[in-house]
C-alpha cells in the first residue's frame, strides 16, 4: 500500500435505489463506490451517485471497453468527470471473445495490444478537447482524426479521468504499468498471487514506461467473511464458499489456484459446474482455501485483518459488510482502517 488505504463499496444497478445507497455510503465514510457491467449499463448509476453526493468517488469496475469505441467512452467519461467535479474513475475490462463477438457484435483480436491502444486513443481525444489542437490518432485498431468545433465538448475544468484496467494475467497487468492510472484486480485473487505474479508484472510495465509504483493505484475487491455473531459469520462463510467455487471452476482463473498448488481443484469444480452440482462445489472449498481467498474475522477485528491483507500492496479495497451491520459499527470499522493506514 503506497499511501492511505481507501475503502469502497458497490452500488446497485437498480436506478431507483442508487441515490439512497450512495448517500448512505458517503455518510458512513466510504471513499468510493463502483458499478459493474453485468445486466445493466455501468454508467447511469454513477451519474445519480454523483448527483446525490459531494465527496464520494464513483467508478466503473468494469465497463466493457471492446463493446464500445474510444470516442464514445471518452465522451461519457468526460461528461461524468465534469458533472462529478473530478470524482469519476474509468475502469475498463476486455470481457472475453465470445461475448465481444456474439453478444456485442464487435471485433476481437489481440486484447492486450488493443487495450493499450484503446487507452492511448482516449488520452489523445481528451488532449484534443483540452487544447483545441488537431485530433490525430491512427493506430492498429482505432483511428480518430476528425474533430470539429461543433462536436468538441465544453471545457470541464477538471483533470482527465483516471483510467483503471482490469487484469489477471501477466501481460495485461504489465500494460497497466505501462499506460494506466490504476489496476483493477479480480476478487478471485490471493495475497500470494498479488505478491508473486501481479506486482512483479506491474513493476515491469512501470519500468518500461519510466514510472514509479505510486503512479498506479492497485484496487482489489476482497471477499469478507464477517458478522456480529456466529450465525452471521456462518452464513457469510457459506455464501463466500459458493462464490469462490464458482470463480475457481473457470479455466481463466486456474493460474491463481496453481500458485497455491490447487490446480486440480479447478478441473474438478469445472466438471461439477457442468453437472449443475453447485452445493457439491461449495463443499470443496475448505477452511484453508476460504481463508486464503477471503478475509475472515468478526466485525470488531475486521479492520486489523483487512489491513494485514492489504498492507504494502493494495491501495484501495472494496468490501461488503452484512446489511444488518449498524451504521455506527461501519463508521468505527472505517475509522480504524484510516487510523491504521495513516500510521
Amino acid at each position: 500500500m503506497v499511501g492511505k488505504l481507501k475503502v469502497d463499496r458497490g452500488i446497485p444497478s437498480d436506478l431507483g435505489r442508487v441515490a439512497e445507497v450512495a448517500r448512505a455510503h458517503e455518510a458512513a465514510g466510504y471513499d468510493g463506490c463502483w458499478t459493474g457491467e453485468i445486466n445493466n449499463d455501468p454508467f447511469f448509476p454513477l451519474l445519480l451517485a454523483a448527483e446525490h453526493t459531494s465527496t464520494l468517488e464513483v467508478g466503473t469496475s468494469i465497463a466493457v471497453a471492446f463493446a464500445r469505441n474510444p470516442m464514445t467512452v471518452a465522451q461519457t467519461a468526460w461528461d461524468l468527470q465534469a458533472y462529478s467535479r473530478g470524482r469519476f474513475l474509468l475502469g475498463l475490462g476486455t470481457q472475453i471473445q465470445p461475448h465481444i463477438e456474439k453478444r456485442f457484435g464487435m471485433p476481437w483480436s489481440h486484447p492486450v495490444r488493443r487495450m493499450a491502444e484503446f487507452v492511448a486513443a482516449l488520452r489523445e481525444i481528451w488532449r484534443c478537447w483540452r487544447t483545441g489542437d488537431r485530433l490525430r490518432f491512427a493506430g492498429e485498431f482505432y483511428t480518430h482524426t476528425l474533430m470539429t468545433p461543433m462536436f468538441t465538448p465544453a471545457p470541464s475544468g477538471q483533470p482527465d479521468p483516471a483510467i483503471f484496467i482490469a487484469a489477471v494475467g501477466e501481460a495485461m497487468t504489465q500494460v497497466c504499468g505501462e499506460v494506466a492510472d490504476g489496476l483493477l484486480a479480480h476478487a478471485f485473487t490471493t495475497r500470494r498471487y498479488l505478491d508473486e505474479v501481479t506486482i512483479p508484472a506491474l513493476q515491469r510495465g512501470l519500468a518500461k514506461s519510466g514510472r514509479r509504483r505510486e503512479d498506479v493505484a492497485v484496487f482489489c475487491p476482497v471477499f469478507v467473511v464477517t458478522g456480529l455473531d456466529e450465525a452471521e459469520m456462518a452464513a457469510a462463510a457459506a455464501g463466500t464458499r459458493k462464490q469462490i467455487a464458482f470463480y475457481a471452476s473457470t479455466p481463466a482463473y486456474r493460474k491463481v489456484l496453481e500458485v497455491h498448488g490447487w490446480g486440480d481443484l479447478q478441473t474438478e469444480l469445472h466438471r461439477l459446474s457442468l453437472e449443475g452440482q453447485w452445493d457439491a462445489m461449495a463443499s470443496l472449498i475448505d477452511d484453508d482455501i476460504l481463508e486464503t481467498f477471503a478475509v475472515v474475522a468478526p466485525i470488531d477485528t475486521l479492520a486489523a485483518a483487512l489491513m494485514r491483507r492489504c498492507d504494502g500492496i493494495i491501495d484501495r479495497v472494496m468490501v461488503g459488510l452484512p446489511m444488518s451491520t449498524p451504521g455506527a459499527t461501519v463508521r468505527a470499522f472505517l475509522d480504524e482502517v484510516r487510523v491504521s493506514s495513516a500510521g
